[in-house]
């Protein structure tokens, strides 16, 4: 169930190709997401987004769960960012399954 979730919350970042006060821009996102996340899943994310990602990427990522459409058009564009973005997603979703 928990793997499930982890791959609901992350669903962005293949979509193109198929807590609190201090939470980061990828934690707000995954709390205010309509995919049901939880805060310890959410927390989690951030985490290694804040071991892998620089701040401002974080929060172009964090746009990505309103806004998948720009998931595509930076992806098309900006194939720097796209793949330290889908090597994030990947040690989110080892570091967080369990």
């Amino acid at each position: 169930m928990r793997h499930g979730i982890i791959a609901a919350a992350l669903a962005v970042i293949f979509a193109p190709m198929g807590g609190g006060a201090a939470a980061g821009p990828i934690e707000s996102a995954c709390l205010r997401s309509e995919r049901g996340a939880d805060r310890a899943l959410c927390g989690c994310i951030q985490s290694v987004a804040d071991r892998t990602l620089a701040r401002s990427e974080q929060r172009q990522a964090a746009r990505f769960f309103r806004d998948p459409q720009r998931a595509q058009d930076v992806r098309m564009s900006d194939r720097d960012f796209w793949a330290r973005y889908t090597a994030f997603g990947s040690a989110a979703e080892r570091s967080c399954a369990s």
